[in-house]
């Protein structure tokens, strides 16, 4: 009997004993993970011998004590030794605890590559590694059967995924994998047996090929997105098995074709976005899609009307459409149930009359119709429409009066009516239009007055008011415009004299008030405007002599003709504009008759030349006339030899007056005078003979099969190839009209069948680039000139979003890893602007990415973010700390999350001095903004302006720097 109860008794001690071994191997196991990351006190202070794991933060156990869940998400993890060293996961530790479910590690900054011990991890559910920086690939994953959710979005994983192994997860329901550069890849065949999934996320995960029918398979699906690949072909027909779909993004695609029949099947649809691809057909199966909350067909090839159901749509909220060959009328109770917010629906050949109720919820930010038919008057309806941002509707055949309250909408940034047929007047409730940029409103037939209220509009940066029937005087308050960079007033009836006050606009860049009636003297004060670029007062009637300040000013454009003026032209000046000013003189303006010198001769002193000195004049002029042939014939036969071997004919297209020749470019084009490559060709330091230094972009061209080329100079033979020229020159010219201080001078471009050069103003002074990478510890920025530098380049592309009017869409302005000097990595097929920075040493580019043509102002943004991470953190754009496959974005956005202050503090350069890095943390916040994955919540070019003018120190009367605090607050609302 003794011995029974002794066996029984050992028998429930045995149990315990497992037990309390399997909680001591657990609590080793995450020590060793703790380990992982180094010193973490924040995160792992109750990770200690002293607690039970289920007392570790983080930790979940089930009723056994026996840990089941790892949630260590968004804590800014670092896996990482003491010594800053990398260490890979211990995913062998991990999997030893033999009943997890839960694995959330996802949003943090780790590193290294996942082992294939994560395969032990057999009764894992749930797995998120997502957002993060791993490299190398993902394991093979077939053991981890009961897997029901699988996220590694944006991990950092890379080559070959392992898409074999998800056939035996038959539980999974949720799957997300995009944003990694995998290799280039099918769908993945193994998807479509998952019948249990209800969210697929695999946009830009490089799927090639088509979308396969079987996708029918999948009919639990909620959310499918596969945007931002390279899938061709058509929608798959059994697509609309799917009904429970909520959401369907395929954007940035190469999908061609119709939607297919029985599309109309979806109505459980919310979001349906298929923007940028080829897709072509009507709008007919999306009729009775009465859920949808957003439709975006952007920059198809869709035709046909838009169905007249859209209009009883009673969620739609988002409806973007633009650049599609739609015809007919807009639905008239189109956006009136909802808060409908967002239409663009410009570049097509719509018709009728802009529907009145789009705002009637009071929500709409963006009413977007420029490019079409419209007709009819502009409804009354949205003078209500407080929330408006931009209103478009240039280009139509709209008519009428424009209600008074429309010129002074609060929140209104952007306001175009151009090209149309409006008439009645501008009004003085502009003075309430507080957040306005850019005015609009030229070629039509507004008239009276401008009213002197304009100036309640002070973030005013752009006023095109040309082509008008306006008359009066110009209003003295333009000059409170201090942020105004181009006034076009040209082509009206104004008169009066110029005022004086537009000296004191100082950020004027273009000003042009031709083809008016202004009388009285040009005012002195626009000598002051240093940044002014073009100005043009011709057709008036001005009169006296040419202001002396003006001379000062270093003009890409000087029209004064046709006007009463009087007195000598500037020796400066020459290269302008004088002609019907019948008082000007010049000695070296042909047109213009000499000036006097001296005293004239009288008629009674004046001496004949002799026969002997007639003879001797003669004589010389012949001897000059032959040197000149023999000189003529001199050059041509060198250049004969120099092109003996390839057809050159050299042709050069001048956008400036130019003192040089092509030859004596070509000729400089040589290895010792190369300063930078770039991604399509050679920089080049030219000198000229006058001692004048260019700067010359060699492009590259790929190799022609019309033989071999060889230039007057070895160095123009790397590249042959038989381009369009007649498009690189359109391209070029149009390039070169653009004029802003900010702009770099085009001069001219040098062109033959083989070659292309680009000549313009060189830079001396070195690239942001080279101050911040290349020359690091010899003379470090301060923040002052970085807070200049990032509020000079967003004032750049602030005039070329808003301050332009609306320029050809393939020409965007964005920020590349290589700037070199002035010189951007060109590649003319897609346009390029370059923009410079007015800081003494260092010149900033802006060009379009060479690898894709999907952009649009949103990209420029993100782009601009990326150089203000730079300014601030002082790293490259791609560093090995951050990671392989990672770049400053996701570093930086990987370590914000959830991070405090002190440790945001810790991303600053040490280089930035102490007292300012409350406000480099203030900028880095503006570029988290920036770089925001959803283009639509990236903030405008004019609101980043106004973020970084905030920061701006202003000094008090002792000297010392005090600080609008208010811009802290207006950051973290955004955010």
């Amino acid at each position: 009997m003794f011995r029974r109860l002794f066996i029984v008794r050992l028998l429930f001690l045995i149990p315990l004993a497992s037990s309390r071994s399997n909680h001591s191997q657990e609590v080793e196991n995450l020590l060793k993970l703790k380990s992982a990351f180094g010193e973490n006190d924040e995160v792992f202070a109750t990770w200690t011998h002293r607690n039970s794991v289920c007392e570790f933060a983080g930790i979940l156990c089930n009723s056994g004590g026996n840990v089941t869940d790892i949630n260590l998400g968004s804590q800014s993890l670092i896996n990482c030794d003491g010594g800053g060293r990398i260490t890979d996961l211990p995913f062998d530790s991990i999997c030893d605890l033999k009943f997890l479910e839960k694995l959330l590690l996802g949003n943090n900054s780790l590193s290294g590559r996942i082992s294939k011990n994560l395969r032990k991890c057999n009764h894992l559910r749930y797995l998120d590694l997502g957002i993060n920086n791993f490299s190398g690939e993902f394991p093979a994953i077939d053991s981890l059967q009961l897997l029901e959710f699988l996220s590694l979005n944006a991990s950092g994983i890379s080559g070959l995924f392992p898409w074999s192994s998800l056939k035996h997860l038959k539980r999974l329901s949720f799957l997300s994998v995009g944003d990694n550069r995998f290799d280039p890849n099918p769908f993945a065949r193994e998807i479509l047996n998952l019948t249990a999934l209800k969210w697929v996320y695999l946009s830009n995960s490089s799927i090639t090929g088509k979308i396969p029918e079987g996708i029918k398979n999948l009919v639990h699906l909620r959310n499918l997105e596969l945007s931002d690949n390279q899938i061709s072909g058509g929608i798959p027909k059994g697509i609309v098995q799917l009904r429970n779909l909520r959401q369907l993004e395929i954007y940035n695609n190469y999908l061609t074709g119709k939607l297919p029949f029985g599309f109309r099947n979806l109505t459980n649809l919310w979001n349906f976005d298929a923007s940028n691809n080829s897709l072509e057909g009507d709008l007919s199966e999306l009729r009775f899609l009465k859920n949808l909350v957003s439709l975006g067909l952007f920059k198809n090839r869709l035709t046909g009307e838009i169905p007249k159901e859209f209009g009883d749509f009673k969620s739609l909220a988002a409806l973007s459409l633009y650049r599609n060959q739609l015809t007919g009328k807009l639905p008239k109770r189109l956006g009136s149930w909802t808060g409908f917010r967002y239409i663009d629906v410009s570049e097509n050949l719509l018709e009728g009359q802009i529907p009145p109720d789009m705002c009637k919820k009071g929500a709409m930010t963006h009413l977007l119709m420029l490019q079409n038919r419209f007709i009819g008057q502009f409804p009354e309806s949205y003078a209500k429409c407080k929330t408006l941002i931009r209103l478009r509707v240039s280009n139509n055949f709209l008519s009428g009066v424009i209600p008074s309250w429309i010129w002074g909408l609060p929140n209104l940034q952007f306001l175009d009516l151009a090209s149309n047929h409006f008439e009645g007047n501008f009004t003085d409730d502009i003075g309430n239009a507080k957040s306005l940029g850019s005015l609009d409103l030229s070629n039509n037939r507004f008239s009276g007055s401008l009213p002197f209220q304009i100036s309640g509009a002070n973030s005013l940066v752009s006023v095109n008011l040309r082509m008008n029937k306006f008359y009066g005087i110009v209003p003295d308050s333009f000059g409170k415009l201090k942020e105004l960079s181009s006034l076009y007033l040209d082509q009206n009836n104004l008169s009066g004299a110029i005022p004086k006050s537009l000296g004191l606009c100082t950020s004027l860049v273009d000003l042009n008030l031709a083809g008016n009636s202004l009388s009285e003297e040009i005012p002195e004060s626009l000598g002051s405007l240093q940044l002014l670029n073009s100005l043009n007062l011709s057709g008036n009637k001005l009169s006296g002599m040419i202001p002396a300040g003006l001379s000062a000013l270093k003009l890409s454009l000087l029209d004064l003709s046709n006007n009463q003026l009087t007195g000598s032209v500037p020796e400066s000046l020459e290269s302008g504009n004088f002609e019907g000013n019948s008082g000007l003189c010049s000695s070296k303006i042909a047109y213009l008759h000499p000036c006097p010198r001296g005293k004239p001769q009288s008629q009674g002193k004046r001496k004949h030349l002799s026969k002997l000195n007639i003879c001797f004049i003669v004589a010389a002029v012949l001897a000059l006339f032959f040197l000149f042939i023999y000189v003529i014939f001199k050059i041509r036969r060198d250049r004969s030899n120099q092109t003996a071997h390839g057809k050159n004919n050299w042709q050069v297209s001048s956008f400036r007056l130019l003192n040089f020749n092509e030859m004596e470019i070509i000729d400089e084009i040589k290895s010792e005078n190369l300063i930078g490559r770039g991604g399509q060709g050679n920089v080049y330091k030219v000198t000229l003979r006058s001692g004048e230094t260019l700067a010359v972009k060699h492009i590259w061209c790929q190799e022609s099969s019309h033989g071999s080329f060889r230039s007057s100079t070895a160095m123009l033979s790397d590249s042959n190839n038989k381009n369009n020229n007649r498009e690189f020159e359109a391209e070029v010219a149009t390039l070169s009209n653009i004029k802003h201080i900010n702009v770099v001078k085009l001069f001219c471009s040098i062109t033959c069948e083989d070659s292309k050069l680009l000549v313009y103003e060189y830079m001396p002074n070195g690239s942001l680039w080279e101050q911040l990478h290349e020359r690091r510890g010899e003379q470090e920025i301060g923040w002052r000139v970085r807070q200049a530098l990032a509020l000079g380049a967003a004032k750049g592309l602030e005039y070329l979003h808003h301050g332009l009017i609306r320029l050809n869409e393939n020409y965007r302005i964005l920020l590349l890893e290589e700037l070199l000097v002035t010189l951007p990595p060109v590649n003319l097929s897609s346009g390029f602007l370059l923009i410079k920075l007015q800081i003494p040493f260092i010149s900033l580019l802006f060009t379009e990415y060479a690898y894709t043509t999907k952009v649009n102002e949103k990209s420029d943004v993100y782009s601009f973010g990326v150089v203000l991470m730079e300014l601030v953190t002082g790293k490259k754009p791609v560093e090995t700390e951050f990671g392989e496959n990672s770049d400053i974005v996701m570093w930086i956005w990987s370590m914000s999350k959830e991070m405090k202050r002190e440790m945001m503090m810790e991303l600053i350069n040490p280089s930035i001095e102490d007292e300012y890095k409350e406000d480099a943390l203030k900028v880095l916040t503006i570029a988290l903004l920036c770089t925001d994955k959803s283009p639509q919540a990236r903030p405008f070019m004019k609101s980043v302006v106004s973020m970084l003018e905030k920061i701006e120190p202003s000094y008090k009367n002792n000297g010392e720097a005090s600080y609008d605090e208010s811009a802290s607050d207006e950051i973290t609302k955004v955010v």
